[in-house]
């Protein structure tokens, strides 16, 4: 089950919410501070620093010639 982070167009908070499937990522969704509907998906952080760190985690991987 995926996690996606919404923000609210109302308050601005950013939360994240657990969605049984893809296709209902989008219905039914309010912002836990102030219960507004006007939400969007954000780009999540985690999921932009994961792909970035997995390449450079590839670069790194020479540590092991180091201990010889």
């Amino acid at each position: 089950m995926p996690i996606y982070e919404y923000q609210c167009d109302e308050c601005h908070e950013r939360f994240e919410k657990f969605v049984q499937s893809m296709q209902n990522a989008d219905k039914g969704v309010t912002c836990p501070k102030c219960g507004s509907q006007h939400v969007h998906k954000a780009l999540s952080l985690f999921g932009v620093g994961g792909s970035k760190s997995s390449s450079s985690f590839s670069a790194g991987s020479s540590c092991s010639s180091g201990s010889t």
